[in-house]
């Protein structure tokens, strides 16, 4: 299993993004936190602005996908995307991940 990370600008664009991936079968489970303020270096200037972060859990199998859904539909020119092994999954969740994984079109 991967968990991934990547943020947008408001709660509409993550519940919207979340929903829909999903909805398509490209993550079994998609969490919405924020607000939260980014700090960060843009363009030679510190920036700081309010964004809302999706976690967003997936099969090995579903990655790819779920990545070119991702940053195929990203509202931002450099969108953050961290991927990593989930080294231990409770049996159970991963059963539950496991079925019924059918992967559909990504409409947003």
């Amino acid at each position: 299993m991967k968990v991934a990370w990547t943020t947008v600008a408001t709660a509409g664009e993550a519940e919207e993004m979340a929903r829909a991936l999903v909805t398509a079968g490209l993550a079994v489970c998609v969490q919405v936190e924020g607000p939260l303020r980014s700090h960060y270096l843009w363009e030679g200037k510190v920036e700081a602005t309010e964004e809302y972060r999706l976690t967003l859990k997936c099969l090995d199998e579903q990655l790819p996908a779920l990545e070119a859904a991702v940053l195929g539909r990203h509202p931002y020119s450099v969108p953050e995307w961290i991927v990593v092994d989930a080294s231990r999954v409770g049996e159970k969740y991963l059963s539950w991940a496991r079925s019924g994984r059918h992967p559909q079109p990504f409409n947003t």
